[in-house]
């Protein structure tokens, strides 16, 4: 048998290897992507650790806003944030979603509405809309 055709026979081998292989690889991939995103979107996949800081944060915010006034001191609050975040064992509090739907869940606590509510989502979001979205999640969801 003449050589290119051992070689081309040994590469078509090859290619249709890497074939089977790449489609089971991403038939995998979407699997356990597909799983991770359920666990996370799952109410119930939320540890105790984060229910508490979830919930701490909501009550400071709530408190905060009732007792501030007009001119609120956005780096002071951040600050009780990083404490509580601190406190809860949570590095890149301002960067988890939680911490954000849990002011909004604050913020629907305290009753602010209207214009105050938007003012305040915006500057504890510092405009960021990803975490004004989640803001207004937390807001929503809070009964």
């Amino acid at each position: 048998m003449p050589s290119y055709l051992v070689n081309s026979n040994q590469c078509w081998i090859l290619i249709v290897s890497f074939m089977i292989a790449g489609c089971s690889f991403s038939d995998s991939s979407k699997s356990i992507s597909d799983s991770t995103s359920s666990i996370i979107s799952s109410p119930s996949s939320i540890s105790d650790k984060e229910k508490k800081y979830e919930k701490n944060v909501s009550d400071y915010t709530a408190a905060y806003v009732k007792s501030s006034h007009a001119e609120a001191d956005y780096s002071g609050f951040l600050k009780g944030l990083s404490g509580i975040a601190a406190e809860a064992g949570i590095a890149n509090w301002d960067r988890e979603p939680i911490t954000y739907i849990a002011i909004g869940k604050g913020l629907k606590k305290a009753g602010i509405e209207g214009i105050a509510y938007e003012t305040y989502k915006k500057n504890f979001a510092n405009a960021d809309e990803n975490k004004m979205e989640n803001i207004q999640k937390g807001y929503e969801s809070e009964k």
